[in-house]
């Protein structure tokens, strides 16, 4: 018998995130034969950004080790009793955008997307530069990423990713999409 429905989670995930905003695409779920590690990913975008450069990408990696250790501590408690909250599981946010033209100032957008995700979500902003050939301009592709920490015990008690990091995320893909078209040329 399972104690935990990650399944049933990344569908709630899902669903709370319909409710905050944005449109689902896409789920994957991926799990390597030899190790046993899940992923499951979520493609996303705001409502309004369908025909949009920006992406979403929600990613939840499934340890097998945590998760039996959760199970172990779980089995060996009693029926009203839980276990202790230091069982996690990583969560990455990354926004994606095509390449840019003209793309901006790395520092000022981490500035400025710093203040859109506040100290609850820091975001980590980088740039990559590609040449499709040696006789071509650089082309910029940007990337953000986000990381939180999902609880066992909290997926276990039914508790849902907090609606503020849902509501940031929405605040950070919206901010992104007003400024694409200046950055796409």
């Amino acid at each position: 018998m399972a104690v935990l429905d990650v399944a049933g989670f990344v569908a709630d995930l899902k669903d709370h995130a319909v409710e905050h905003g944005f449109h689902v695409h896409d789920e994957r779920h991926f799990v390597e034969s030899y190790s046993l590690r899940q992923t499951w990913e979520v493609d996303l975008h705001p409502e309004e950004g369908c025909e949009g450069p920006v992406d979403l990408y929600l990613s939840l990696e499934i340890d097998p080790r945590v998760l039996l250790g959760f199970e172990d501590a779980v089995v060996g408690l009693g029926e009203d009793e839980e276990p202790e909250d230091t069982f996690h599981f990583p969560l990455s946010f990354t926004w994606a955008l095509p390449p840019l033209p003209r793309g901006p100032d790395l520092l000022v957008l981490a500035t400025e997307l710093a203040g859109v995700g506040g100290p609850d979500l820091p975001l980590e902003v980088s740039a990559t530069d590609s040449f499709p050939s040696a006789t071509d301009a650089p082309e910029r592709t940007l990337r953000i990423v986000a990381h939180q920490r999902v609880s066992l015990l909290g997926i276990r008690r039914g508790e849902e990713v907090p609606c503020e990091t849902l509501e940031r995320c929405l605040a950070v893909s919206r901010y992104l999409l007003e400024h694409a078209a200046d950055w796409l040329g």
